[in-house]
């Protein structure tokens, strides 16, 4: 399900940061189609059976990708080399971030959204 507002929020992004972020829109909606497209925090936001699947956000300096805290704990080695927060993952070009490492989080977090 596409959301008006995130068109809108990446429409209003310069043209590297808008093909990035899409990436990771059309990412997240092939993987989890029953994902439920939101905006919160001035931020999209996808929900799969009443929780939170990521939201991703343009920042000033970075772009970042809010994934569930144990995952992003439980994968951070695979993400070397990148700002990774307590749930957050900042990166400054798509090609950076490790996207199988990012669509194995994806699914975790799906599996875990549906058998709860």
């Amino acid at each position: 399900m596409r959301s008006q507002e995130v068109d809108a929020y990446l429409s209003g992004l310069e043209p590297d940061r808008r093909e990035a972020l899409s990436e990771i829109r059309k990412l997240v909606l092939d993987l989890v189609p029953d994902a439920v497209e939101t905006m919160k925090y001035r931020m999209p936001r996808y929900e799969y059976e009443g929780g939170v699947l990521c939201a991703f956000a343009s920042q000033k300096q970075y772009m970042s990708l809010y994934m569930d805290t144990g995952l992003v704990e439980q994968h951070r080695a695979d993400l070397d080399g990148l700002s990774v927060g307590k749930s957050c993952i900042r990166f400054r070009r798509l090609d950076k971030l490790p996207l199988e490492t990012v669509r194995t989080m994806l699914r975790e977090t799906e599996l875990n959204l549906g058998s709860v």
